[in-house]
């Protein structure tokens, strides 16, 4: 397992370039009502993902999967196996131990220990997203949504603080690079669902926060405004 925690700083070009070479070979904030979920079908627990921030300001992901740990540090990526432990999870190779009780956490790596690590839940979200193989991310607000985005897979668009789900095949999109503009239009399920992206920057009405593009979803005859990112 890969990832890289830089960001792209020419985001709408790489972005564009990526939806083209679809289109050729495929012919409260929202996030605060979104976590990580157990999966109970079939007996397995789906992946969690956080990001912790500790009281030295070192700052990491962590991805339990199972009984194995990857953790993605700044200057490298670590899967750890599970040890066993007196209480929470445990996780070593015995020269890097991970140890953590849900929203809190510790890391010893090599001679330095990084205490008091706490996770921050809304960027975990996004971070769960990248890393479940989401390409494009966007939230909006009053009422509540979301919607994730994978290339040459699926469109989950969840609506109304997650009171209503809805989930189509990824068509190919729409381009006009001029105007750097991407429009989706997929009709399934007697649903219609309409996803504009325009370059430009926007900022969420409820955390303030600021995001590299402005997204609208129409779904039927409803519209939402919102903002949103690519993640790879």
């Amino acid at each position: 397992m890969m990832y890289n925690m830089k960001k792209g700083h020419i985001w709408f070009t790489v972005w564009m370039c990526g939806l083209t070479l679809l289109a050729a070979c495929s012919g409260t904030s929202a996030q605060q009502h979104e976590t990580n979920e157990v999966d109970q079908r079939h007996g397995a627990v789906a992946p969690q993902t956080y990001v912790y921030e500790c009281s030295d300001s070192y700052s990491f992901v962590a991805r339990i999967e199972g009984e194995k740990a990857w953790l993605f540090l700044p200057k490298k990526t670590v899967p750890l196996p599970h040890v066993p432990s007196a209480s929470g999870a445990k996780y070593s190779d015995g020269q890097i131990t991970f140890w953590s009780k849900g929203d809190e956490a510790l890391i010893e790596d090599g001679q330095k220990t990084h205490r008091d690590c706490k996770n921050n839940r809304a960027r975990a979200i996004w971070e769960h997203a990248k890393l479940g193989g989401v390409d494009f991310r966007a939230v909006g607000n009053e009422p509540g949504w979301y919607l994730e985005l994978r290339k040459g897979d699926s469109v989950i668009f969840v609506a109304d603080y997650g009171q209503r789900r809805y989930e189509f095949i990824t068509p190919a999109p729409t381009m006009d690079q001029k105007a750097r503009v991407a429009t989706y239009r997929v009709q399934a399920n007697e649903h219609e669902l309409l996803i504009v992206l325009t370059g430009q920057r926007c900022r969420d009405s409820m955390s303030g926060e600021l995001f590299e593009t402005s997204v609208t979803v129409i779904l039927d005859d409803k519209e939402y405004q919102g903002c949103g990112r690519p993640l790879h």
